[in-house]
C-alpha cells in the first residue's frame, strides 16, 4: 500500500523511518512545505532500507498522493516548551485547513491519520474540515501514553512490556486517566501480580508511574526540544493495524457523532 506523509519535522520523519524499517507500506512519500527537507529524509531513510524490508521512498507533492491508501498528518507546528497541547489548537488549525483539500483532491479514498498536537481536538477539526465518515479520520490519541504506561510497569515488574495490558484513556495531555484497575498481566490483575512476584505497587511507586507517563513529554522536551522516536514507532504500529486489517484494539482518537447527539438533546 502507499501511504503518505505530510509534515516531515521530527515526528513525521521519525514515523517514515519505523515504517521504512518494518516495511509495514511498499510505497512511502514524504512531503514538506520544505522541499529540502523532505528530499533529505527521503534519501537518509532509502538508505536504510537494505537493513529492513522492501520499501520505495520518495519525496513528492500532492499529486504523488494519489492512490494512497494512508496518510499521516504530522505537519503544523511544534509544541513550545512549557506550552499545552491545547495551546497549540489555534496555532494548528489553520495549517489544516489549507492542507487537508489539497490531500483530499489527489487521495480522496484515503484514511487519514492525525498525529499533530492537540491531536484529539484537531482529529475533529479535521473530520470537519475534511467532511468524511469518522472512520476515515483517526487520531493517533493515547497510543503513545499507553506505551509509557506499560513501559513504566514493565520495568517496574521487571517484565517485558509487550506483556503487560494496560491502558491510558481520554485526551492525549494532562488530563489523561491511566486505567489501574483493570491493567492486568497475563490475564491476572496488576495488583495482585505485583504483590504475588514480591514487587507491590504503592501509593508512591503509582505515583511516580503516573508522573512519569503523564508528564513525559514536557521533560523530553525541555531536555531535548521535542518527542518524536515513540510516536513515530506508534505511526508503525497503527499503519501495521491497517493495512493488515489486524482488528487490533488500539486508543486512538476518533470523532463520535453519537456522542454529539447525546450532548446536543
Amino acid at each position: 500500500m502507499k501511504v503518505g506523509i505530510v509534515g516531515c519535522g521530527l515526528v513525521g520523519s521519525s514515523g517514515a523511518f519505523a515504517i521504512a524499517l518494518e516495511g509495514a507500506a511498499n510505497d512511502l512519500i514524504l512531503i514538506d512545505l520544505n522541499r529540502e527537507l523532505a528530499q533529505a529524509h527521503a534519501e537518509d531513510i532509502l538508505h536504510a532500507v537494505p537493513f529492513g524490508k522492501p520499501i520505495r521512498v520518495a519525496a513528492g507533492d500532492y499529486r504523488d498522493l494519489r492512490g494512497a491508501g494512508i496518510v499521516i498528518l504530522s505537519c503544523g507546528v511544534a509544541q513550545r516548551e512549557g506550552e499545552t497541547r491545547l495551546q497549540l489548537l489555534e496555532r494548528n488549525v489553520q495549517v489544516f485547513q489549507s492542507v487537508i483539500p489539497r490531500v483530499l483532491e489527489h487521495a480522496p479514498g484515503t484514511i487519514l491519520l492525525i498525529v499533530s498536537n492537540p491531536v484529539d481536538i484537531i482529529t475533529k477539526v479535521v473530520t470537519d474540515i475534511a467532511k468524511l465518515p469518522p472512520a476515515k479520520v483517526i487520531g493517533s490519541g493515547t497510543i503513545l501514553d499507553t506505551a509509557r504506561f506499560r513501559t513504566l510497569i514493565g520495568e517496574h515488574l521487571g517484565i517485558t512490556p509487550q506483556s503487560v495490558h494496560a491502558y491510558v484513556l481520554g485526551e492525549h495531555g494532562d488530563s489523561e486517566v491511566l486505567a489501574w484497575s483493570n491493567a492486568k498481566i497475563g490475564g491476572v490483575a496488576l495488583l495482585d501480580f505485583a504483590r504475588q512476584t514480591g514487587r507491590p505497587i504503592t501509593d508512591s511507586i503509582q505515583s511516580a508511574i503516573d508522573d512519569g507517563v503523564r508528564y513525559a513529554a514536557y521533560r523530553i522536551i525541555a531536555g531535548k526540544g521535542a518527542t518524536y522516536y515513540g510516536i513515530g514507532a506508534g505511526i508503525a504500529r497503527i499503519v501495521n493495524a491497517i493495512i493488515d486489517d489486524e482488528g487490533a484494539v488500539l486508543t486512538l482518537s476518533n470523532s463520535d457523532p453519537g456522542i454529539q447527539e447525546l450532548r446536543g438533546g
